[in-house]
């Protein structure tokens, strides 16, 4: 399971609105790929339609999906929503986690 805090899920729903996604039938995909300073990074994108091996969550009123191979790395995460001196942007709160990057865009397990 994924959480969104209540900041990310002010966001998500702003941002989906301005690039023409319906938060009440789109979801916000959510997954893992290789890359970044720490091995692995996450992904983050709007779809419209699902996949038959995605993992399907709500919670806070935002609808996730999640690819079968990248579900083992969140699952626990939170999504937050930073908009601090340190940057703007969304955060991943992982407890799988081993290690991180310092812009959090990354990590290892």
């Amino acid at each position: 399971m994924i959480k969104v805090s209540d900041t990310a899920k002010q966001k998500v729903m702003q941002l989906m609105q301005d690039d023409g996604f319906d938060a009440s039938t789109d979801y916000i995909r959510v997954g893992v790929k290789s890359g970044g300073c720490s091995g692995l990074s996450y992904d983050l994108k709007f779809d419209k339609s699902q996949d038959e091996s995605d993992k399907i969550f709500e919670d806070n009123g935002v609808k996730i999906i999640v690819d079968k191979k990248s579900f083992l790395y969140l699952i626990g995460t939170t999504l937050e929503y930073s908009g601090g001196l340190n940057g703007t942007g969304f955060v991943f709160n992982n407890p799988n986690a081993n290690r991180t990057c310092g812009c959090g865009e990354s990590f290892s397990l």
